[in-house]
């Protein structure tokens, strides 16, 4: 797999992969707003590109849809932590604090000023991060005790395509955005995670594995398309 980062006008950043069982050319816009387009794996870029060109009314349009909300004070980020601004007129240099479960953002502008915002979503994932840090991996280490699996090691990373992945040598990966979710759908992830340490892919083992240790895991499978590995503050 070949991939490459392209500006395209009217657009914005595409990423143009080319994948080896691909036969047709696929548009997609991630939920973090992020333009997608895998290419056959002997087309050139210029082929993607022209794509997004021609596409790019609709893409504008679904982009306008994946704005991401306001954070406004007081939001509640993760589990813990609470998002607080202060305007101080005059102050040459923006702050941004992360500390004892509070994100703070200290500006002269107002809260709702897109640079202010950007600093406000970067804190708060960090606080996300800080959270996951702190929580995921032990619950994984729980969970894998409670129904017998093994895993070699596991990171807390920025996914956004996907809650988590494990990879054939037993890794697991979580996306620090999970730490936003209700209990029940992160163990959910998890268990998920740990089952594929047995069973890499989607089949009826797998299953059949997953619902023996979770025997609601198709329910709270419907349940998780309600969410996205993004921000969501409450």
């Amino acid at each position: 797999m070949a991939t490459r980062n392209v500006h395209v006008a009217g657009v914005g950043e595409v990423n143009i992969t080319k994948r080896k069982n691909n036969r047709h050319l696929r548009l997609t816009i991630t939920p973090t707003a992020k333009v997608r387009i895998s290419i056959p794996y002997w087309a050139p870029y210029g082929v993607g590109i022209a794509f997004a060109r021609s596409r790019a009314d609709w893409i504008r349009q679904r982009l306008d849809k994946h704005k991401p909300p306001i954070l406004n004070p007081g939001a509640l980020i993760g589990k813990t932590h609470r998002l607080y601004f202060r305007r101080e007129p005059g102050r040459k240099v923006d702050r941004t604090q992360v500390k004892n479960s509070i994100v703070a953002i200290t500006s002269s502008l107002p809260f709702e000023d897109e640079a202010v915002q950007a600093l406000a979503y970067s804190a708060c994932e960090r606080a996300l991060k800080l959270e996951a840090e702190a929580i995921l991996p032990r619950r994984v280490v729980i969970m894998a005790e409670q129904h017998g699996f093994f895993f070699r090691k596991i990171r807390i990373r920025k996914l956004t395509s996907r809650w988590g992945s494990c990879s054939n040598q037993r890794d697991i990966s979580l996306s620090y955005f999970l730490i936003q979710l209700p209990w029940e759908l992160i163990d959910y992830v998890i268990l998920h995670e740990l089952v594929h340490t047995r069973q890499l892919n989607h089949g009826t083992d797998f299953w059949r594995a997953f619902e023996r240790a979770m025997p609601n895991a198709r329910v709270l499978r419907q349940r998780i398309k309600d969410y996205q590995p993004a921000l969501n503050p409450a």
